[in-house]
């Protein structure tokens, strides 16, 4: 693995920042998805031959975690071209690469994932949401809950259980759901976190989908589902650095410039050390996050499961602990809507609890690396 970025990683981090610092904190997020596409941003990862730029998710991570800094992160990246687009590219029809991966890749459509349930929280081996066939036909019938942009994507991504043929045990499928189809609804969340894209509670009744809308074999189970889950935990680990970032840059500037004895504040240790950490706990974090993508990029789908649930891990931490030292520099101030840091108090938990807890990924870390037995 690199130690170092190359010259084309850092000019696109530049590129990035540079697009980034033109919309700020206010940005519009319609204006600056549009933007992001047609400078080639958004679909990125995707394969050339369908109208992405053939890199992988080193190169998406970069694009969000720069975003992120600018204060302008797009939380769609993490859905639609790195978990939905990804999924597709590797395991879609030709017919599905042809309708949906130049369409991600240029921004004109966007998918949503759905995963998560009201009674499953963190066990996906207890998601409810089943398929069944019903001639050439899937009737698809659950509920899901804390789907991101499902208002604005033009389908969603559903995770359902189908009945093994070889086992007669249930196991994961994914099937293209369209925005419009008959018997799928969507209720928004109301919640505290300030943030452009809503939260829903989806319900499925019923709903009729041709065979095509299978994404993959219905028989390759948790494999495809982990091709799309890795993608996730490694943009999320650049959602968090990218925000963790944004806040700290906040508060060096007002270090640097508050006086109120005879210097700066950021001439105090008891300033200057806790955002010194924090820098150091955020690069840390974007090291691991840079090891999962190459991995994961690279083909090594296990070695990225581990990397990617430990860089999420560490972004998450990392995040939380940067948002709470720059809002403590800043005193009252970072209090205020002028400098925009307390809504970052409640993004940042995000990362800690989304698209994973950390408990679980220490769960993971204890028995998939240690060989800890299981407490569950």
């Amino acid at each position: 693995m690199p130690t170092t970025e190359t010259d084309e990683h850092k000019s696109l981090r530049e590129a990035v920042a540079a697009l980034g610092k033109r919309h700020g904190r206010d940005f519009n997020r319609e204006e600056l998805w549009s933007e992001a596409a047609k400078l080639g941003y958004l679909g990125v990862n995707l394969p050339e031959e369908y109208g992405g730029g053939g890199g992988g998710i080193a190169e998406l991570s970069i694009v969000l975690e720069e975003l992120g800094a600018a204060g302008c992160p797009l939380l769609m990246m993490v859905v639609s071209p790195a978990i939905c687009g990804t999924v597709i590219a590797r395991f879609g029809t030709e017919a599905q690469k042809q309708e949906w991966l130049p369409a991600l890749a240029d921004g004109t459509r966007t998918m949503a994932f759905g995963i998560t349930e009201p009674d499953a929280g963190s066990n996906s081996h207890r998601i409810t949401t089943t398929a069944h066939r019903d001639g050439a036909d899937w009737l698809l019938t659950g509920r899901k809950v804390f789907i991101s942009g499902v208002d604005i994507a033009d389908a969603t991504l559903i995770v359902g259980r189908t009945e093994d043929s070889r086992t007669g045990r249930l196991k994961p499928c994914l099937f293209i759901v369209p925005r419009d189809a008959e018997g799928f609804t969507r209720r928004r969340i109301d919640m505290e976190l300030q943030a452009a894209e809503k939260q829903f509670e989806l319900t499925l009744d019923d709903v009729r989908l041709p065979a095509e809308a299978l994404v993959g074999d219905e028989d390759a189970g948790l494999l495809q589902l982990f091709a799309g889950l890795n993608p996730e935990r490694i943009m999320t680990a650049a959602f968090a650095i990218g925000m963790g970032r944004h806040a700290l840059s906040q508060a060096i500037t007002y270090a640097r410039d508050r006086t109120v004895w005879n210097t700066p504040i950021g001439a105090h240790q008891a300033i200057a050390h806790p955002l010194a950490q924090a820098h150091i706990d955020l690069e840390l974090a974007r090291l691991m996050m840079q090891k999962a993508a190459h991995l994961y990029d690279e083909g090594d789908d296990v070695a990225a499961g581990e990397a990617a649930n430990m860089a999420k891990y560490a972004a998450g931490e990392a995040c939380v602990k940067a948002v709470d030292q720059a809002v403590h520099t800043l005193g009252g101030n970072g209090l205020t809507r002028e400098f925009g840091l307390a809504s970052l108090i409640t993004a940042a938990r995000v990362a800690r609890i989304a698209p994973v807890s950390r408990e679980m990924i220490l769960n993971y870390v204890s028995h998939q690396t240690l060989g800890l037995p299981k407490s569950y």
